[in-house]
């Protein structure tokens, strides 16, 4: 019985803390804009034990707190490469998401991520990451972490790896590969509070370099 009563004590805390520190309220339907789809483009030609079957339907709705926002819009992007083949780190979170080459930010090859500064710690309930959406294809090796820090010291947490054979060489995952489309990707991040987010990839079965077009990241700023 007194444990049942810590842990409810506990779990309200935790709540109380939330709406406190994030004014956390009942769940809606998060509002994601969606860029046109391409109808063109090579077919995908590749087959992988690890790609998920594709799906054709619409998206399910993603429910989160009431006041979740993008808060990734405008802010601050970062990479592990030293400049980019094409395009500018910041259209990543200029809120544009077409199809056409103009929108798309190329990095070099290898394994490479980019890094979105929040601004403030905030409680992300989904990612939407746009690889690259005028054709089909796979990105490998991808997967997103966030952390309390800059350099990726402190409260690292992973939400997303699709890495399952870790040959990127930074850990196994278990999510599926998939195949890049107008919907983008949602990872279901669960509340996790950070301030930066780190997405990474490892080239695609196009070419060996790495693709984003945006990456959008659904939550609620501390007050």
């Amino acid at each position: 019985m007194y444990r049942m009563f810590s842990a409810r004590l506990v779990a309200g805390l935790i709540v109380a803390v939330g709406v406190g520190a994030f004014g956390v309220q009942a769940d809606e339907e998060i509002k994601i804009e969606l860029p046109e789809p391409y109808y063109g483009g090579t077919p995908l030609d590749y087959f992988g034990s690890n790609l998920e079957e594709p799906t054709y339907k619409k998206r399910d709705p993603f429910m989160a707190p009431a006041g979740t926002t993008n808060v990734a819009k405008g802010k601050t992007v970062t990479s592990s490469a030293g400049s980019t083949n094409f395009g500018k780190l910041e259209q990543i979170t200029d809120g544009l998401k077409e199809y056409q080459e103009k929108y798309v930010v190329e990095l070099p090859k290898g394994h490479q991520w980019i890094q979105i500064d929040l601004g403030k710690p905030s409680a992300i309930s989904a990612i939407v990451v746009w690889h690259f959406h005028a054709a089909e294809r796979v990105y490998f090796d991808t997967a997103i972490k966030v952390a309390d820090d800059a350099e990726f010291t402190k409260n690292v947490r992973e939400v997303y790896n699709n890495d399952h054979d870790n040959s990127a060489g930074a850990g196994k995952g278990k999510d599926k590969e998939y195949i890049e489309k107008n919907e983008g990707r949602l990872v279901d991040a669960k509340g996790e509070v950070a301030q930066f987010v780190r997405l990474y990839s490892k080239g695609n079965t196009s070419d060996d370099t790495n693709h984003y077009v945006e990456v959008d990241v659904y939550g609620i700023a501390a007050k």
